[in-house]
């Protein structure tokens, strides 16, 4: 992987090294509780996996994280910070759920991974060579500067992905959430994508919260296991969870998860 440039060289997460937290969390849907008293915490480094049924709370955990969706009670804090009151956004990136480009859509690969850099630079601002040289480093992190100019709609879905992750990158976070990330991608660029992440978690030490259905390679991968089902069932290694017994309380005891790396 090449990293030509500088990329992040200060850590911001505090003394205590965390840089999310959730605390007694709740979420209501109406009258419908789909968080309850949910207490979880982000360590820089981790590499965090998030998984649960359908219906579980796992999406509105991430919108909650990032300031999207107010708890019903509880308390939420980003860095150190109450996030009703953070405003380093730049240090949060966050790919959302089956984003997609249609193949029409009027823009090159570059010129949207570089409008990632209004998290940094602020909205209305012209952008310049530092943005661009940035957005080009986001581009040959993820293996896809040689598409700079190639217009997003004509990717595959793959390679949209790693699209929207150098986006997500341009303004160099330290902390990058991805909700569902490897849907409608096919198996072999799930294994690039991984791979990727790897590195992001490994060499640039980005920290790193993914939503998965996908339970064998997502306990293969992290480093961190959360299953959620409204409550908070497990949190700790994700070797224990399989030995727990925590998937079974998440999933009918009769179904075979399979660990495998890629």
């Amino acid at each position: 992987m090449t990293t030509s440039g500088s990329w992040r060289t200060v850590l911001t997460a505090p003394a205590d090294g965390v840089v999310a937290a959730v605390e007694h969390v709740c979420f209501d849907y109406g009258s419908e509780r789909v968080l309850d008293r949910v207490t979880l915490q982000i360590r820089k480094g981790d590499f965090l996996g998030i998984i649960g049924p359908n219906g579980s709370g796992k999406t509105t955990l991430l919108r909650i994280l990032i300031g999207l969706l107010r708890p019903s009670c509880g308390h939420v804090s980003l860095f150190g910070a109450d996030v009703r009151r953070f405003n380093a956004w730049h240090l949060v990136g966050y790919v959302r759920q089956k984003a997609v480009f249609e193949a029409r859509f009027p823009a090159s690969v570059l010129e949207v991974v570089i409008s990632g850099r209004s998290a940094r630079v602020g909205l209305g601002r012209r952008f310049g060579r530092d943005d661009r040289e940035a957005a080009e480093r986001a581009l040959e992190i993820v293996g896809m500067n040689s598409f700079r100019d190639r217009l997003v709609g004509r990717l595959s879905s793959g390679q949209q992905q790693r699209v929207f992750i150098a986006r997500a990158l341009v303004h160099e976070p330290e902390l990058l959430l991805l909700d569902e990330p490897t849907v409608g991608v096919d198996v072999e660029a799930q294994e690039q994508f991984y791979g990727l992440l790897r590195r992001l978690n490994r060499e640039l030490r980005t920290t790193l919260v993914m939503v998965s259905h996908d339970i064998g390679v997502v306990a293969a991968e992290v480093t961190r296991l959360a299953c959620l089902n409204r409550t908070l069932v497990f949190h700790g290694d994700p070797e224990e969870a399989m030995r727990s017994g925590a998937l079974e309380q998440l999933y009918r005891p009769e179904s075979l998860v399979v660990a495998h790396r890629h």
